[in-house]
């Protein structure tokens, strides 16, 4: 007997899931499957994602629902496109075998027409994102007078987007007779509100400490400069040829920019955010998923419902706003048991931030130093030989050719060979990383300030007053555009910015300031003079950090090079309109300036409209 049907799922179903692979129950399900399946609770399950929250409610939702009954009689919100798709094909998969099984998903980006025929037909269960579900409630097309059990999938999620009245509008029309099962990762204070409002004496699961990390995942941080976040980023890629990982932003232009980054650079990656069509969604997922992809640039709501197994890195771009998003991003990898890695790249005034975090997941951070070119180049090439060594060779296809190869290479020996035939994959690589610079910060040098965060620039950053701003109609982006174009430096050269009303501050390298100071001498905008001081470290005018300034891109020593993996040809060659198609391209503010680029200033800096 399945280990499954002891706990009293029908053979039917034990059928489909041992199939899917699934033996063993998870600790959640142990608990919530027998429990469930008496039909006379209601439950609130904490658990982290990956733990196997699906089944642990899908499966007795098998139990429970009369598939020989057309009504809908069960409704399962969760916040995501993504999720809500997964959770339809394994309710689809658990139900392989009951013919008369009909289970529909209800979501935003896809034609609501199509989704009220689907549901018009009869379906027993509904699985919808929040929006689209009160869409349909107000178009009256779904019909929830039937409904025997609602579930709440990752409700802290969907609190923290914003759900919170479509929730209540959703649940309102329920029946009060019914079960809610709630699942979520935290239990900050709205989720409990939603559980006393509409849940009676809720049996409680536990699995872990409430909001902490999987036991599985190993955390580590890295301390660099902000302007060497990518070339970090980069690094850490090129350490870990193996890796298939996420990389998390905060912003949808970060997300793009920062995708369209790596695949210059040759990397397998691309980028998932709200910007993006459902279509280039599916799309981007098709390919993460077959693993065309090594690395995907998300946003945490577009990575929310991400089921991908034996993902090996969660790299944390930038830390989120909100900590316990931070327990969510950890969670998309290590999932059904296995090990993963998260990665987070601060810079040396970030470093509380990490204590905080230990403190919320109950896991303590390593700080690992990023390795060095030699490190990258030796991981790389014994990568390259075990690659060599372990391909499989087609003897068939290849006999007609090696003759004439056989007699190309019959005057070198086996050693000449193999150093031409690694110098051929590997001189590029080695050439990027000769001169590789040391990116690691010591963060025990940090200027501190407590528990408030050192929001405070170094004094040695090459951190300058301007006195332009908002009221010029400038932004970080505009102000990185405009310093370039004076100083004639690369945008990668350009640190933090903060962008206020009648003034900003930005930052480059501290040798990079002379330039800086000359070359805005004699600069105006608008025929106003342009006045550019170095600045101390202490402006409290300095403190609210830019939602939208990112991580600024690497350092002089990221562009060209580097990214030993190419594009194959199923993910190579579509060009820049691959990344996601959508919310990728930036207009660009065109400025001229009067004289030249160089020291010699005294020109009209002009400003052009969009």
């Amino acid at each position: 007997m399945n280990k499954f049907e002891e706990l009293g799922i029908d053979a039917i179903i034990a059928k489909a899931i041992t199939e899917m692979g699934f033996e063993t129950p998870t600790p959640i399900q142990l608990e919530a499957i027998p429990e469930l399946i008496k039909g006379n609770r209601d439950l609130i399950g904490l658990a982290q994602t990956g733990t196997g929250k699906t089944a642990a409610f899908g499966l007795p939702l098998t139990k429970l629902i009369d598939f020989e009954d057309r009504n809908t009689q069960a409704l399962i919100i969760c916040p995501t496109r993504e999720l809500c798709l997964q959770i339809t094909r394994d309710l689809q998969s658990f139900t392989k075998y009951v013919k008369s099984a009909n289970i529909v998903a209800i979501y935003g980006g896809a034609s609501i027409e199509t989704q009220i025929r689907e549901v018009s037909r009869g379906t027993q269960i509904i699985v919808a994102t929040p929006g689209r579900m009160v869409d349909m409630i107000k178009r009256r097309r779904v019909k929830l007078q039937s409904i025997k059990v609602v579930v709440l999938d990752e409700a802290d999620e969907m609190l923290n987007m914003g759900f919170k009245e479509d929730l209540d509008s959703i649940l309102s029309e329920t029946p009060s007779e019914k079960n809610t099962w709630l699942f979520s990762a935290t239990m900050p204070y709205e989720v409990a509100r939603i559980a006393k409002a509409y849940m009676s004496n809720p049996f409680e699961i536990t699995v872990g400490k409430q909001n902490q990390g999987a036991d599985n995942i190993e955390h580590k941080y890295y301390v660099v400069q902000a302007r060497d976040k990518y070339s970090a980023l980069k690094r850490i890629a090129d350490y870990n040829p193996d890796i298939f990982g996420i990389v998390f932003c905060r912003t949808r232009m970060e997300t793009q920019e920062i995708a369209e980054k790596l695949i210059r650079d040759g990397y397998n990656a691309d980028a998932l955010h709200g910007d993006l069509s459902q279509q280039q969604r599916d799309s981007v997922m098709k390919r993460y998923r077959g693993k065309t992809l090594n690395m995907l640039v998300a946003t945490d709501v577009a990575a929310r419902g991400i089921d991908v197994n034996d993902i090996t890195h969660v790299i944390n771009y930038n830390l989120p706003d909100d900590i316990e998003n931070y327990t969510h991003r950890s969670g998309r990898t290590a999932r059904a048991g296995k090990s993963g890695i998260s990665i987070v790249i601060i810079n040396s005034k970030e470093v509380f931030k990490i204590k905080q975090i230990e403190k919320q997941v109950g896991k303590k951070f390593i700080q690992d130093k990023l390795p060095g070119g030699v490190e990258v180049c030796e991981k790389q090439l014994i990568h390259l030989v075990n690659k060599i060594h372990d391909v499989p060779v087609n003897e068939r296809e290849i006999e007609h050719f090696l003759p004439q190869v056989m007699e190309l290479l019959k005057d070198l020996s086996k050693e000449e060979l193999i150093k031409r035939m690694l110098s051929e994959e590997f001189n590029r690589f080695l050439d990027y990383y000769k001169n590789a610079p040391d990116l690691n910060v010591d963060s025990s040098r940090r200027n501190e300030r407590g528990s408030e965060g050192a929001s405070q620039s170094n004094e040695n950053s090459g951190r300058f007053f301007i006195n332009v701003g908002e009221m010029d109609d400038l932004n970080v982006l505009s102000l990185r555009d405009m310093v370039c174009k004076i100083t004639s430096l690369d945008k990668d050269a350009v640190g933090r910015i903060d962008v206020k009303s009648s003034f900003s501050f930005f930052e480059v390298e501290p040798r990079l300031s002379q330039i800086v100071s000359e070359a805005f001498k004699g600069q105006k905008l608008n025929g106003r003079s342009v006045r550019v001081e170095a600045s101390g470290g202490g402006s409290s005018t300095s403190r609210s950090r830019s939602r939208s300034e990112g991580g600024s891109g690497g350092s002089g020593s990221s562009g060209g090079g580097g990214g030993f993996r190419r594009r194959t040809g199923s993910s190579g060659g579509e060009g820049k309109g691959s990344y996601g198609g959508g919310g990728g391209s930036r207009e660009k503010r065109d400025f001229s300036y009067g004289g030249k680029k160089s020291s010699t200033g005294g020109g009209d800096f002009k400003k052009k409209k969009w």
